[in-house]
């Protein structure tokens, strides 16, 4: 169990307009930090005013990369509670980014009582407005001043976090979604199942090409054959073909999603039939043309479902459930938010009252 001192904040931030949450943009009162020595391991944590800190320009992160990075939220109930969403899935994954990284490990429940404690430090920040959350930024760094490719002996581990609105500003409502066939993301061996920020800057380039056609996600194809779907920029993905509900099977380049799981265990718990294996875009398009494919949606920590309504792939542009939400997607979207909203009971575990 961490010893985490607290050091009170002397001035305290104006918090934003609930009505005009932007994703990512305002930061709370206080943050997490608790530094690795080698040899001394994960010491001195602490929750602090959140603030600047200085960093040398020779820190390993910016020239070599090794860091990390989780999203999770913490949700305010009708009665004032503030929950978390299945946080020991964030942990194990932490962990998981960590080994394929070379960064050290983090007690799995050290990681929950530092998101507990940071969340309790600013639970004034969480919204309570329909629809708003607290985002939970949790990151590791590489501090070492060098120049040499070699894992670090000084990380630092922090805890943002942020109150935020709609991940898109679409809300619920279907997005169209490009499919990438010129560049790849990540490749089975590499660190495509890390959450880790080179994994996002290789999809820039596609970003802003679908951004400037009109679509507001890519969805990337394997970096071998460049024909089976893996996942969307922020999101899993997900096809109803023929009443069956199938994606993509983890195969070592696609992120292990909370919501992925999540998903995939409510939809047995309602006998709704679901599939992970391998499956390529043709598959998709011939679904669409023979009217079998159902419904597509992303799922993820930020949006929860993002329905699609419209993909682009090659010069063929199939338009999904007549651009609507499909009735799943929408079950499903209900359920997930009752339940971190605590509006509604889930599996045994799922929610952890701060």
């Amino acid at each position: 169990m961490l010893n985490i001192q607290f050091i009170e904040a002397k001035t305290f931030k104006e918090k934003p307009d609930p009505d005009n949450l932007v994703f990512g943009t305002v930061f709370t009162d206080y943050m997490f930090t608790m530094d690795y020595v080698s040899k001394k391991g994960w010491i001195d944590p602490r929750i602090e005013p959140y603030q600047e800190f200085l960093i040398s320009p020779a820190a390993m992160v910016f020239h070599y990369g090794q860091e990390m990075f989780e999203g999770l939220k913490a949700y305010k109930t009708k009665d004032d509670n503030i929950l978390l969403f299945r946080p020991d899935m964030n942990a194990k994954r932490t962990n998981m980014s960590n080994r394929r990284l070379c960064i050290p490990e983090i007690d799995e429940d050290d990681f929950i009582q530092a998101v507990k404690a940071v969340v309790a430090a600013n639970k004034d920040w969480v919204p309570d407005k329909a629809g708003t959350t607290l985002y939970i930024r949790p990151f590791i760094i590489a501090m070492d001043p060098f120049l040499g490719v070699r894992p670090a002996n000084h990380y630092r581990f922090m805890i943002i976090c942020s109150p935020v609105g709609a991940y898109y500003p679409e809300g619920i409502n279907p997005v169209k979604i490009y499919i990438e066939d010129e560049y790849v993301r990540a490749v089975k061996g590499g660190i495509g199942e890390a959450k880790t920020g080179g994994n996002y800057v290789a999809s820039m380039a596609s970003q802003v090409k679908a951004h400037d056609m009109g679509y507001s996600q890519v969805l990337w194809l394997d970096g071998v054959h460049r024909k089976y779907i893996e996942e969307v920029g922020a999101m899993n993905i997900f096809f109803k073909i023929d009443g069956i509900l199938v994606t993509p099977k983890l195969n070592g380049s696609i992120l292990h999603g909370v919501t992925r799981d999540s998903v995939l265990q409510l939809c047995k718990l309602w006998n709704v039939p679901t599939c992970e294996r391998q499956i390529s875009i043709d598959e998709i398009y011939e679904a669409y043309q023979s009217g079998k494919l159902e419904e597509v949606f992303g799922t993820g920590t930020a949006a929860v479902i993002s329905p699609v309504g419209g993909l682009l792939w090659e010069d063929k542009e199939m338009v999904v459930n007549g651009g609507k939400i499909g009735e799943l997607s929408q079950k499903i979207y209900d359920t997930l938010t009752g339940i971190q909203s605590g509006k509604m009971e889930g599996p045994k575990g799922w929610v952890v009252k701060v």
